[in-house]
């Protein structure tokens, strides 16, 4: 990983874009429906930059660009200078925005248009109801935190919730009934409990990641915890979560400790030729 991806929230934030063109109006586009204070310099020579936390610099090369670089940079605020990567202290991503939800592809400045082909990508597999999923289960967190302090078995409700039906109606659009749904598990304590069933699930691999499927992704990813039995290659258990545990060849009362827990365990067993890819 050569830059580390962060989100840096905008309530509150003041958002400074120097320059003319479509280069700055897109810049300024990005912004738009955010919570932060966007400032338009069109003359680099009058720009205060003061409580400025990014700035935005579309100028052509020159001495306006040296300078106005010059005064962000003194004002202490993050400065993206447009098509010049080398001068920058972050580069703008290829954004899908779902409001709450928000994905950022980037390259680094490497390659803008293949971060802008991921990002056509991801548009087509998020749906809109995202970001008011997001905010319905951000609106109930401190009760969902307060039902359940325990991390496992919060992240086992939020599991069972994301697959569950209170998600397709807030995708659909019906947050009401989405909300009065999941209120409901909040205040019944016998079906709140009912989340906590985990699972072990076993995962038959190869020798490389090319053949996995993408179900077999999709429970990598989602584990809880990852079992690891024989010579699992490392690109595999890379899909896994970074903070999921990972234990070699832990034995069936582990297993089944972990799963009545509320943890979804996936065992990574590595296969044979002749074996099937994917058992559970």
């Amino acid at each position: 990983m050569d830059a580390f991806p962060a989100f840096l929230p905008l309530t509150g934030r003041t958002v400074m874009i120097v320059g003319t063109g479509e280069a700055a109006d897109a810049k300024a586009r990005l912004f738009e429906g955010s919570p932060a204070d966007v400032i338009r310099h069109l003359n680099p020579e009058t720009a205060d930059y003061t409580g400025a936390a990014l700035v935005f610099i579309a100028l052509p090369d020159g001495t306006a660009l040296n300078r106005a670089l010059l005064a962000a940079r003194q004002s202490g605020a993050l400065v993206n200078v447009v098509d010049h990567p080398d001068l920058s202290d972050f580069t703008t991503p290829s954004i899908v925005d779902r409001g709450t939800v928000v994905g950022a592809i980037g390259t680094g400045g490497a390659s803008p248009v293949l971060a802008t082909r991921l990002r056509q990508q991801l548009e087509t597999l998020w749906p809109p109801g995202l970001g008011d999923l997001a905010t319905l289960l951000r609106a109930r967190q401190a009760k969902i935190r307060e039902r359940w302090p325990d991390l496992t078995e919060r992240r086992a409700f939020l599991r069972r919730t994301l697959d569950g039906e209170i998600a397709k109606l807030a995708l659909a659009g019906d947050l009401d009934r989405a909300a009065a749904q999941l209120d409901a598990v909040l205040s019944d304590a016998a079906q709140a409990d009912a989340s906590k069933a985990g699972g072990v699930f076993r995962l038959m691999v190869g020798g490389t990641a090319d053949d996995l499927t993408l179900a077999a992704l999709r429970r990598i990813g989602s584990a809880d915890r990852i079992a690891i039995e024989g010579e699992v290659p490392a690109e595999i258990v890379a899909f896994a979560r970074r903070d999921a545990p990972r234990q070699l060849s832990p034995g069936q009362d582990e297993l089944n400790r972990w799963a009545e827990a509320g943890e979804a365990v996936c065992v990574l067993v590595r296969r044979r030729d002749d074996q099937d890819e994917v058992r559970s």
